[in-house]
């Protein structure tokens, strides 16, 4: 209640003395004291009466009166049951600290005071949680309606004051309003956290919820500019969550229309049913796509997430949910459209998009690992499967460099035989070919795997393999001749050489 509330109560017939300026100061209760310095039991706010059994003299009255506007309180209530009157020093002193002293009658208790308080304040805090409950249902019933994340948080804001956003593990936002670098810094912040929510500091106070228990590089971060109390955030999060978990019951046809797709296509299904799944999927079979490939996992773990799974709501996110992933047996695979509006028809663009995106993520989670691959641009229902096993050698080659996004044109090289071939598969490829001349060198103090490699890195020519080795020809010639004796290959074959130049490489 406001001090003008009480002022203006006729049984009370209280005078003002100091505080003419401050009729709207809030009253938040009432404290009854004669102690000289009652700090110990206020928290602020407080109308303090008092009997003045405190003064002993003049002096006794500043010390009272800085100790409660030290304190905080709102008011003084003065009786004048004891001196008949409130003692010119305590108004002098109320008026030095700004304090407003009431002076309280002989004939008015001060339980009357205090009921008056009491009734005015629990009446204001009714009506404050009678708001309250009333801007809650709003909300609730908004998103029970479908209100949309947009129209969601119009009414926060209107209702509650709270400005809020919602960013993805990857840093795009999802919804509400934030610049992009900021949405990529609130990102790693939501990510790199070790308890949410948190508050953070990002061109401004920001506190962080997490919106749903998803693995964190899948999940949401509901941003709320400022401190925001955390009742609040929490329900404004399960909201955002509802709504989440509303548009996913919907993207589940979309992913089973796409997994029967990919394993038609994969299976060899015939064109014209491809392409009536490729509309139903929502692409038009003229116009390009590109396939993705991902999985993620976390670095040493033996359980936890399945990768293929994993790896298709990362890339949902890190395409702001355009398209639709279908869990493999060690990817997850999606097809891509490569619409004018989304990437410009260009596959680099979606490449550059995925690596920008999951380096966010590989920022704030280095612990996991993120590997996408992503094939060359494709049109027609054909070119699917072709796409499939693009897609997947692509993802295996970044797998194999520790992570990131790889695309279609890298992998046209023996090394991505090598990348994507187990690695016992290539010790024993190695030692079958190479092992007889690696015993020869031990034994003899011999370079016959130094010279057969510089002999290929020279595609054969004997003189450019002595002038390398800094040896006479002849002397590579004899080499040549042994590596031929114990491995059994001919050098002058193509396919022997390829044979050996690979094990070179394998081992």
């Amino acid at each position: 209640m406001l001090l003008r509330d009480l002022l203006s109560a006729p049984e009370l017939r209280l005078v003002l003395l100091t505080g003419d300026e401050t009729p709207d100061r809030e009253i938040g209760g009432v404290l009854i004291t004669d102690l000289p310095d009652p700090r110990r039991y206020l928290s602020g706010g407080e109308l303090v009466l008092t009997g003045l059994m405190w003064r002993r003299s003049p002096g006794d009255s500043a010390r009272f009166v800085a100790a409660l506007a030290e304190a905080g309180v709102a008011a003084i209530g003065a009786g004048d049951a004891r001196l008949g009157m409130v003692p010119d020093d305590l108004v002098a002193a109320c008026r030095e600290h700004g304090l407003p002293l009431l002076e309280v009658p002989v004939e008015v208790s001060f339980g009357a005071v205090t009921d008056f308080v009491g009734r005015r304040v629990a009446a204001v805090q009714a009506g404050d949680l009678r708001g309250a409950l009333g801007r809650h249902r709003r909300i609730v019933a908004a998103v029970a309606e479908g209100a949309g994340l947009g129209e969601l948080f119009a009414l926060v804001e209107t209702e509650l004051g709270v400005t809020a956003a919602v960013v993805s593990a990857c840093g795009s936002v999802v919804a509400g309003a934030l610049p992009e670098d900021q949405a990529v810094r609130l990102a790693r912040d939501y990510l790199a956290a070790v308890r949410l929510p948190v508050v953070v500091d990002r061109g401004g106070r920001f506190t962080l919820f997490a919106v749903d228990r998803a693995h964190r590089a899948a999940g949401w971060a509901l941003v709320c500019r400022g401190e925001v109390d955390a009742e609040i955030g929490f329900e404004l999060a399960a909201c955002v969550a509802l709504e989440r978990t509303r548009a996913e019951a919907g993207r589940r046809v979309e992913r089973r229309l796409a997994e029967q797709l990919i394993a038609l296509a994969c299976s060899g299904g015939e064109p014209t049913e491809l392409s009536a799944r490729l509309r139903t999927c929502g692409v038009d079979p003229a116009e390009p796509y590109a396939l993705v490939a991902a999985a993620a996992s976390r670095r040493g773990a033996t359980d936890g997430p399945d990768p293929a799974l994993l790896g298709g709501q990362v890339v949902e996110e890190l395409l702001d949910r355009r398209v639709v992933a279908v869990a493999g047996a060690d990817a997850s695979v999606t097809l891509v459209p490569l619409r004018g509006d989304a990437y410009g028809d260009d596959r680099d663009a979606l490449a550059e998009r995925l690596r920008d995106r999951a380096a966010v993520i590989a920022a704030g989670l280095p612990a996991l690992t993120v590997s996408v691959g992503v094939s060359g641009a494709l049109t027609g229902p054909q070119a699917i499967r072709g796409g499939v096993e693009e897609a997947g050698h692509a993802r295996r080659l970044a797998a194999a460099r520790g992570g990131g996004v790889v695309t279609g044109d890298e992998i046209y090289t023996h090394a991505l035989l090598l990348a994507t071939t187990p690695g016992e598969v290539r010790s024993s490829f190695a030692e079958r070919l190479l092992g007889p001349l690696f015993d020869y060198d031990r034994r003899h103090g011999a370079e016959l795997v130094r010279t057969l490699g510089a002999f290929l890195d020279c595609t054969g020519s004997w003189n450019a393999c002595a002038e390398r080795l800094h040896v006479h020809v002849n002397t590579v010639r004899y080499r040549i001749r042994r590596v031929e004796e114990l491995t059994g290959r001919d050098l002058s074959s193509m396919a022997d050489r390829v044979d050996l130049f690979l094990a070179l490489r394998a081992g």
